[in-house]
């Protein structure tokens, strides 16, 4: 896969040459760590990379197409995945973008709370990525589990990919978004739009539901620790 170039991007000097600098998923998730959670204070926002750049600061899919925007610079595919919670639970989904590595899956990811984060490349498929969220999605205030599902990743170089695509660094289809999301000024929410339109993977057995666990005292007790207050 050829490299984004700073003329197809969109972005100007100094945000190409922060994103070149972003040269491993490890130095992208450091990178992330050292921005401040969006909180949403003045309403709900869907951040382009270069508004998240100048604002310093995201929350998770922020974060996600901030990586994957510096993944496709070093010539990685830009791939995002959402992890979707149980309808009516009143928990809200999770956005991580993917990377690969020796034929292993891994995530980057942006939270505040201190589980739903970066994933080593150890996992053989997404199903398996998604399943290693799921002991610590839990809702604090009924200790429930709520983790139910994930995306066909979607490749943000294009929209209705062939299946094909779903491995990393798969042939691209038709349909391309193309790089406008990099440096867009309105919200990204023709995105949000898209992973939730794309199929999604059940990871409980319906009837499994019934015996899984609540968070215990300790489990809970650790997930109220959040980094940005």
């Amino acid at each position: 896969m050829k490299h984004l170039t700073r003329a197809k991007s969109g972005f100007n000097r100094g945000e190409y040459e922060t994103l070149s600098r972003l040269s491993t998923p490890a130095k992208i998730q450091d990178f992330l760590d050292t921005l401040p959670f969006n909180l949403e204070k003045s309403g709900d926002t869907h951040m382009s990379p270069r508004r998240v750049l100048r604002e310093k600061k995201a929350h998770c899919i922020e974060g996600a197409l901030l990586a994957a925007a510096a993944l496709w610079v070093h010539g990685e595919p830009p791939i995002i995945m959402n992890l979707s919670s149980r309808m009516g639970k009143g928990d809200v989904d999770h956005v991580v973008a993917l990377y690969a590595r020796g034929g292993r899956y891994g995530a980057i990811s942006k939270t505040n709370h201190a589980v739903l984060r970066f994933r080593d490349p150890v996992y053989r498929t997404p199903r398996e990525l998604a399943l290693s969220y799921f002991h610590e999605w839990f809702m604090n205030e009924t200790r429930e589990k709520t983790l139910e599902c994930y995306s066909k990743p979607l490749d943000m170089r294009r929209i209705g990919a062939p299946s094909g695509a779903d491995r990393i660094g798969a042939p691209s289809g038709a349909d391309r978004i193309g790089a406008a999301w990099l440096t867009a000024e309105t919200d990204l929410w023709n995105v949000a739009d898209a992973l939730a339109e794309r199929k999604h993977y059940f990871l409980v057995p319906k009837g499994n539901w019934r015996y899984v666990r609540r968070a215990d005292a300790m489990e809970l007790k650790a997930g109220k620790l959040i980094e940005w207050k």
